[in-house]
């Protein structure tokens, strides 16, 4: 008798623990979620604090004759060649530090005021891979010089800007999707006020 009464004891101590622990959870401060939802959205976009870049290389070879006279014409004109290889970095990038996204923790927003402008860098290079003059008329250092100005300015203007900021745009998108993916399992809705993010796709 003694025995059952020590386990009615313990039991009805057990139930009553539990009883408080579900009363306590249950008057849990409703500011005490909003704040932790705060602190997970504004952490995950801390993260993202940084350079998005997109790159990509090309390359080219390219031949330049130039035809001279020597002594004024008295002798026939003479052709000196070069060519040139030239390499070209592009690159796409995003300074998310310019970005801004305000957390609407007690309405459960997510508002994205601006986001960063593409920042586009096309670097050439070029070097003489062959030079083809003769004694009577070499190529000068002005001669090389506008050569490679030429090339570089060539490199430039092949480069697809627009094919790049595609390319820049769908990384931006990548990266932003992790802020959405969270947002959305907080049950968050997300507003553009930028126009660039198609929300009902989010």
């Amino acid at each position: 008798m003694k025995n059952r009464n020590t386990i009615f004891a313990f039991v009805g101590g057990a139930l009553l623990m539990l009883l408080l622990f579900l009363a306590l959870k249950s008057f849990k401060p409703k500011n005490e979620d909003i704040q932790n939802d705060f602190y997970i959205i504004t952490n995950q976009i801390k993260k993202m604090n940084k350079m998005v870049v997109v790159e990509q290389d090309f390359s080219s070879m390219q031949k330049t004759k130039v035809t001279s006279q020597i002594f004024g014409g008295l002798l026939p004109n003479m052709e000196k060649e070069i060519v040139t290889f030239t390499k070209t970095n592009a690159q796409v990038s995003y300074d998310l530090n310019k970005m801004k996204i305000d957390v609407d923790s007690a309405n459960k927003k997510l508002i994205i005021r601006e986001l960063p402008n593409a920042d586009i860098k096309i670097t050439p290079s070029v070097e003489i891979q062959n030079m083809d003059d003769s004694f009577f008329d070499r190529f000068n250092e002005n001669d090389l010089k506008k050569i490679q100005n030429n090339a570089k300015d060539n490199a430039v203007k092949t480069v697809n800007q627009n094919y790049l900021r595609d390319l820049g745009r769908k990384q931006l998108s990548e990266n932003l999707s992790q802020i959405f993916v969270l947002a959305k399992a907080l049950k968050y809705t997300i507003e553009d006020e930028t126009g660039q993010i198609d929300t009902t796709k989010l």
